[in-house]
């Protein structure tokens, strides 16, 4: 049996070059056990994401407001090293770093130019799981 190698890491993304379009798109998924913020650009690729998990926060640390705080400051740190200025910005999920996150983006130097909310709801879809009876 073949034990696996080093996988081989891809080059970071090049700097966006002046004159070209600094707009990026920041999709934060906020739920209550993890909250999860990447940067894509126009198209939708990804430029840089980050996780309360891949910070380094385990358990129900993961989903607090701080963790979304470190995560967002992480990822916008990482943004502007790319070379973006502004973003428009995709809240999802019901989480408590909702907010946090986004006012931390701002904070950090990020323009923000739209904030849209595209939480998922149904329209009287799937059945519920049953309540716990503790």
């Amino acid at each position: 049996m073949r034990t696996k190698g080093k996988k081989e890491r891809r080059p970071r993304r090049k700097p966006i070059k002046t004159g070209q379009d600094d707009l990026g798109i920041a999709h934060i998924k906020a739920t209550f056990n993890n909250t999860i913020v990447s940067i894509t650009d126009r198209e939708g690729k990804v430029l840089c994401w980050s996780s309360a998990g891949r910070i380094g926060f385990k358990g129900t640390k993961k989903g607090t407001p701080y963790a979304a705080m470190k995560c967002a400051t992480q990822v916008a740190k990482e943004a502007q090293d790319l070379g973006i200025r502004r973003i428009e910005v995709k809240v999802k999920g019901p989480g408590p770093g909702r907010e946090t996150a986004i006012r931390t983006m701002q904070a950090s130097g990020l323009q923000i130019v739209a904030i849209r909310d595209v939480t998922p709801l149904p329209h009287n879809g799937c059945r519920p799981p049953k309540k716990r009876r503790v």
